[in-house]
């Protein structure tokens, strides 16, 4: 079943996605060579917590962490520890911010300090595919047009989209329906209505689409070991174009 929010769900959904957005800001601008991946999820669950909210992801099927942290070749669910982040690294931080029983999810990639060109490239692929997914999230559009949208996008680069994870439902629950691939053909699956609301996450690899576990059972890596990006907003559909309810942007703004 999937749900349609009401409007007053949605005003919930808005401030949990706004703590998951704010969150994800400050993380932004703390970022830098030497910082030790534990530090980060601290820093981001006291943020959480100081709004009211809890961790979403903490606990969440035995998830241990608040946050996900995933370097290089790692593409989602990595875990934090002691591991320092170096310039030339590229991180992708994910998190959950669950508010009043209702959750907001979003991500990014950021490159640690300087970069190649082509790994600078693979993360603005990945985000301008997380936007052109939600440009077809429109009444009356099917779910494979957010995915066919996202697909093309990084294909069209010379990149790949995982096929083993997937974009999701979020509301009172973290993962609801529908999975939402970053793949596949137009015009199918279920028709998208007013009320839904959606977690759109790509996940793009410079090398091959095909990935595997580490043995933490959690970390997810790229079969190839070449870098991989993430980005993710939880999004509203509403009667024009779709509401974005995590936005990064300042607080304030």
């Amino acid at each position: 079943v999937i749900a349609l929010r009401s409007e007053e769900e949605l005003k919930h959904l808005r401030v949990a996605g706004r703590v998951a957005a704010e969150t994800l800001w400050e993380l932004r601008k703390i970022i830098a060579p030497g910082i030790i991946t534990k530090q980060l999820d601290e820093f981001a669950e006291n943020l959480i917590r100081a709004r009211g909210a809890e961790p979403a992801f903490k606990g969440y099927r035995g998830f241990p962490s608040s946050l996900c942290v995933s370097i290089n070749e790692q593409v989602v669910h990595g875990l934090p520890g002691p591991r320092p982040l170096q310039s030339g690294d590229i991180v992708s931080i994910d998190l959950g911010a669950k508010l009043d029983g209702f959750y907001g999810d979003g991500a990014f990639t950021i490159a640690v300090d300087n970069v190649n060109e082509k790994i600078k490239t693979l993360l603005e692929v990945t985000e301008k595919a997380l936007y052109e997914g939600i440009s077809q999230a429109r009444i009356g559009n099917r779910v494979s047009d957010i995915s066919h949208a996202i697909q093309c996008c990084a294909e069209r680069n010379g990149f790949s989209v995982v096929r083993d994870f997937t974009g999701h439902g979020i509301g009172t629950n973290l993962h609801e329906e529908p999975q939402i691939p970053n793949f596949g053909e137009p015009h199918r699956g279920p028709r998208l209505k007013k009320g839904m609301v959606l977690a759109v996450e790509p996940m793009v690899n410079m090398g091959t689409y095909k990935v595997e576990v580490m043995e933490d059972n959690w970390t997810v890596v790229t079969k190839d070991h070449n870098p991989s990006a993430h980005f993710e907003h939880t999004i509203a559909i509403t009667d024009g174009k779709a509401e974005i309810l995590t936005q990064l942007e300042e607080p304030g703004i």
